[in-house]
C-alpha cells in the first residue's frame, strides 16, 4: 500500500508502508474506520469532508489557507454571487473551490490550475498556465463577473501574466476582483489591477515566511476588515 494522508479537520490519519516498522490495515479495516470516525463527525456536527484532496506540491509553489481564510473568503463570494447571479472564476486557488462547493454547490465556479490531479473536478476544472495567461477557452473570455486568483509566484512578472489572466477572464462593465498575494506585491497590484488591501489577514495551513494579504477592487464594507484604500483618505 502506498501512502495514503488524508488530513481532516481537527482529525489526520494516516497509514504508512515506507518502513517494514510501520504497521499497516487492510483495505477493509481501513473503510472500516473511516466509517467510524465519520459517524463520530457527524454526531458532533463537524464534518469530515476537508478541501485538501491533495497535499500539497511545494514544487507547484501550493500553500493551502487555513480553515478561517477559506471559509471567509468562501463567504465573501457567496455574497458577491447572490447580487450578480456571475460564475467564478478561481485563478490558482483550488482550496477556495472547494470550500465554495462545501458551503454552496449551486455556486458555478471554475478552476483554473496548472496541477492536473485537480482534474478530478471534470468540467469545472480548466488547465492553466501563467506563463501562457490567455490560452483558455473561448467561452471564458469575458464570462466572469467574479474573479479570484492567487498567482503562485511572488514575482511581478508572475503577478504581470495572471493581470493579463484576469482582463481576459473578467466581464468589461463590471467585475468583483480578490487577489491573494504578498504584501511586498502591494505597489504593483495596485497599478497592474487597482486593487487595495483589506484588514483581513489571510493565513495557510504551513505557516509562510512572506506576509501574505488579501487585496480587493471594491469596497467591502464591514466585510474583510474594511478596506485600507479608505482608512487612508
Amino acid at each position: 500500500m502506498s501512502v495514503e494522508q488524508e488530513e481532516r479537520h481537527n482529525l489526520s490519519l494516516e497509514v504508512m508502508d515506507e518502513e517494514d516498522d510501520y504497521p499497516t490495515l487492510s483495505e477493509h479495516t481501513l473503510q472500516a474506520l473511516k466509517e467510524f470516525l465519520s459517524e463520530q463527525s457527524s454526531a458532533t456536527g463537524e464534518s469530515l469532508e476537508d478541501v485538501r484532496l491533495v497535499a500539497e506540491d511545494w514544487r507547484l509553489s501550493q500553500f493551502w489557507y487555513d480553515r478561517d481564510t477559506a471559509e471567509t473568503i468562501a463567504e465573501e463570494i457567496r455574497n458577491l454571487f447572490a447580487s450578480t447571479r456571475s460564475p467564478v472564476a478561481c485563478v490558482a486557488c483550488p482550496t477556495l473551490y472547494a470550500y465554495l462547493k462545501k458551503i454552496d454547490p449551486g455556486i458555478p465556479v471554475q478552476l483554473l490550475e496548472y496541477d492536473k490531479r485537480f482534474e478530478q473536478y471534470g468540467s469545472d476544472y480548466i488547465f492553466y498556465d501563467y506563463n501562457l495567461p490567455e490560452e483558455l477557452p473561448p467561452e471564458s473570455k469575458q464570462a466572469y463577473k467574479i474573479i479570484v486568483a492567487d498567482p503562485p509566484y511572488l514575482s511581478k512578472e508572475c503577478l504581470e501574466k495572471v493581470a493579463q489572466t484576469i482582463s481576459y477572464l473578467s466581464q468589461r462593465e463590471e467585475h468583483y476582483l480578490l487577489l491573494l498575494t504578498g504584501e511586498v506585491q502591494k505597489e504593483v497590484a495596485a497599478k497592474l489591477l487597482k486593487v487595495y488591501p483589506c484588514g483581513f489577514r489571510p493565513q495557510h495551513t504551513n505557516k509562510l515566511g512572506n506576509e501574505f494579504r488579501l487585496f480587493t477592487n471594491y469596497d467591502p464594507g464591514q466585510r474583510l476588515g474594511g478596506w485600507e484604500q479608505l482608512r487612508n483618505l
